[in-house]
């Protein structure tokens, strides 16, 4: 019979549990943790101002950070897909949006499609010092009038004996003005070839012709830099294609997939700092007699939010783990991605309704969670292109 003494109580302080995570993946987690507290954290405010080192990335790779799931032959940990998200989520702990893009694009954006589709010589030759952190990518899809629409963009590649010419330009590039090469997609075929007439080539970005035009300027993610590029008659040898020729749009295809679900691993990390430093300010800050946060109105805002963050961790896990096992999930990473970016952007906005005026200033972090959050509405297939994903795959 129960009794009160051997009835299992809740106990709501213990450390979170999931079942796609070992002890290995906790020692992971703990050592990556003490690195971002030590040696990211304090430098936040800073790289706001004049965007994060590139010394970040050597150290990185020093600590054997940027290729954890990347076989130990190219460099990397050999661990699992698994390995990638938590050090995703513990990037949120640099309290700097910008910072975690940057290291994202060159661990989860721009190396992959290398591995995945890279020949032997490209692998030695790109992705190996990447994961030393002794050289830095970048991936070049966006351009001035082609963004959700990637089959819409111009930038070209023409045989030229045993090289190609390449001429274009790419906007919105993170790392475009520090990376060392970047995993370029172009156009090779004629207007008739439809998704079979792209090519992705890997560049060399100090290649002569290769233009690095101008540092943009963004609401958030100040730590990162973002490039707009010129390609002017950049020569390149024909070994310098990634995968095959004509088929660029499905590897890029392929590579926004993984990209898409670190993404909302961040999504849900970053809401996860939001809601954090918010509940500790509600238990400091007092308002009419008490604290604010033992109010009904901001209990059940914290309620709210924690529901959903943890919804779409839930999703984010779940997806992550058919990936993982190797399923292709697009329709469930387009969800968990939509989901967990628009849930990440109205806790941040909520965080800042509780915090009241002090939200709105800079000195307590949260506006800058909202202004880093409200990119991965857009970035990576926007909330519009993830409906429509999503749409799609139920044949309407």
């Amino acid at each position: 019979m129960a009794t009160a003494a051997n009835v299992l109580k809740p106990d709501f302080g213990a450390q979170r549990k999931h079942f796609i995570f070992t002890e290995e993946h906790d020692r992971l987690r703990e050592s990556i943790s003490r690195f971002v507290a030590k040696e990211l954290a304090p430098h936040a405010e800073e790289w706001e101002e004049t965007t994060f080192p590139d010394s970040v990335i050597r150290r990185m790779g020093e600590l054997g950070f940027l290729g954890l799931s990347v076989p130990e032959q190219y460099g990397g940990q050999g661990g699992d897909y698994y390995a990638n998200l938590v050090l995703a989520e513990e990037m949120a702990g640099a309290h700097s949006g910008g910072l975690a893009m940057g290291v994202a694009v060159h661990t989860d954006m721009a190396t992959p499609p290398i591995l995945a589709f890279g020949t032997e010589e490209q692998k030695q030759r790109y992705l190996t010092p990447a994961m030393r952190g002794e050289k830095i990518s970048c991936i070049g899809i966006t351009e001035p009038d082609a963004g959700s629409d990637v089959a819409g963009i111009k930038t070209r590649a023409v045989r030229d004996g045993d090289d190609y010419v390449i001429n274009g330009s790419k906007t919105y590039i993170t790392n475009g003005h520090r990376a060392d090469y970047i995993v370029l997609m172009t156009k090779t075929g004629d207007n008739d070839s439809g998704y079979d007439g792209f090519t992705v080539f890997i560049v060399d970005m100090d290649l002569p012709g290769v233009i690095r035009e101008k540092r943009l300027e963004k609401l958030g993610m100040h730590a990162s830099d973002t490039a707009l590029l010129a390609f002017q008659d950049v020569r390149v040898p024909a070994d310098a294609v990634l995968g095959e020729v004509g088929k660029g749009f499905y590897h890029i295809m392929w590579e926004l997939q993984g990209e898409r679900l670190i993404g909302a691993a961040g999504c849900v990390s970053g809401a996860q700092l939001a809601f954090d430093k918010t509940l500790e300010y509600a238990l400091e800050r007092t308002a009419f007699g008490r604290q604010i946060g033992k109010f009904q109105v901001t209990r059940h805002k914290f309620a709210e939010m924690a529901t959903k963050i943890e919804s779409a961790r839930q999703m984010v896990y779940t997806t992550a783990w058919r990936f993982n096992n190797g399923e292709y999930p697009v329709r469930e990473i387009s969800m968990a991605k939509l989901h967990a970016a628009r849930i990440a952007v109205e806790v941040a906005d909520e965080c800042i309704q509780i915090h009241g005026g002090a939200g709105y200033m800079k000195e307590y972090g949260i506006e800058r969670v909202w202004r880093d959050m409200r990119l991965n509405r857009i970035g990576a297939g926007t909330d519009e292109i993830m409906l429509d994903v999503i749409g799609r795959s139920y044949g309407l």
